[in-house]
Formats: structure tokens, C-alpha cells, sequence
């Protein structure tokens, strides 16, 4: 009986500790940050934060064998479902591993990868800023038509990790330029060089 007891207390440990590295991973999840931090999922957005971790972490747990792009989808339909945000950063594949990786580790009984894993995204976490900028072109037509929204990204490591995984903004940091928005209001985005 008191072995019985030790393994459930276990596993309940460990699938706990599956729900911290799952938040773990959320929170440090730049594109999430963005959007709670500017209120992409109305004035609710971070009550709306800590229940996608709920949500991710019951998703494992009901479905035992998913795919990475099953995983990538179900976060992505999150996203845009509760915080009107379409992830295109790329970050959406890499934030699906991680969650997966984590789960293979739960799986095992892995509680020590588990909780390294946890701890590595959490020293490594970005904090991230968003800043909406205005600029307008100059025309003799009404300014609210020509004004163009642009947002720069800027991240800065919460903790002293040099890993370069926060890139620190710099004079060749990506921003849009008034001449890269052509005449249909498309904007023409180039790669950093």
C-alpha cells in the first residue's frame, strides 16, 4: 500500500511539475509576452496567459501521441483564437518542441530533465517590448490615409544568460523604413544582413 501511494505521489509530482515547465515555457514565449503585454486578448489577457498553460498542459495529457505539427496547430489556433494574433515569427515550432521534449520527459518519468528543462527557459527568459511608432508620409492629402503603424521588437535577457538567445537591439536591428512601404500600402520586409 505504501509503495502504491509513493508512485501515485510520484506521478503527481512529476505531471506538476510537467505544469510549471509547460508555464515555464509560455512565459518565456516572446510572442505570447507581446501579446498579453499589449492586451491582444482584450482586458482579460492575463488571466487568458495562465489558462492557455492549463489548457496546453490537458492537451497532453488527453492526447499521448501527438505530432509536432498537431501541437504547432493547436497553439497557433490558440493564438489567434484568444489573443487575435497570428504567430509569424517562427518561434511557434520551436516553442511546440519544447513542449514536446517536456512531455517525452513526463512520459519517462524523466523528472530531473524535466526540471532542468524548466530551469534553462527560465534563465534564459527575454523580456520582451513592443512600441508602436508613427510615422506619415508627406503629401497634401489627409494624414490619418497616409500614416503608417510600425512596431519595433525589443528583448533584453531577464537573467545574465550570454547565449545570445536575446538578442540585444542594435544600429542593424530590423526596423521598417519609410521607403520600404510602397504605394498599395504593402511594405517590403528585408532580412538582416
Amino acid at each position: 500500500m505504501l509503495r502504491g501511494r509513493m508512485m501515485a505521489g510520484a506521478a503527481e509530482d512529476s505531471g506538476t511539475l510537467f505544469g510549471v515547465a509547460v508555464r515555464a515555457a509560455l512565459e518565456a514565449w516572446p510572442a505570447l509576452q507581446i501579446a498579453v503585454e499589449n492586451g491582444f486578448g482584450g482586458v482579460h489577457s492575463q488571466e487568458k496567459a495562465q489558462w492557455l498553460g492549463g489548457a496546453v498542459e490537458e492537451y497532453f495529457f488527453r492526447n499521448a501521441d501527438l505530432e509536432l505539427d498537431e501541437v504547432e496547430d493547436f497553439l497557433g489556433e490558440l493564438m489567434t483564437n484568444e489573443f487575435d494574433t497570428v504567430v509569424e515569427d517562427g518561434s511557434l515550432p520551436q516553442v511546440s518542441q519544447q513542449l514536446q521534449t517536456m512531455f517525452h520527459h513526463f512520459q519517462r518519468g524523466d523528472r530531473a530533465a524535466l526540471k532542468e528543462m524548466a530551469s534553462l527557459i527560465t534563465q534564459r527568459k527575454c523580456k520582451v517590448r513592443a512600441t508602436a511608432l508613427t510615422t506619415a508620409k508627406e503629401t497634401d492629402e489627409d494624414d490619418d490615409a497616409n500614416s503608417v503603424e510600425e512596431m519595433e521588437v525589443a528583448a533584453t535577457n531577464d537573467e545574465a544568460a550570454t547565449d545570445g538567445v536575446c538578442p540585444q537591439p542594435g544600429p542593424d536591428s530590423q526596423t521598417i523604413k519609410e521607403e520600404d512601404i510602397v504605394e498599395d500600402g504593402w511594405t517590403i520586409v528585408r532580412r538582416k544582413k
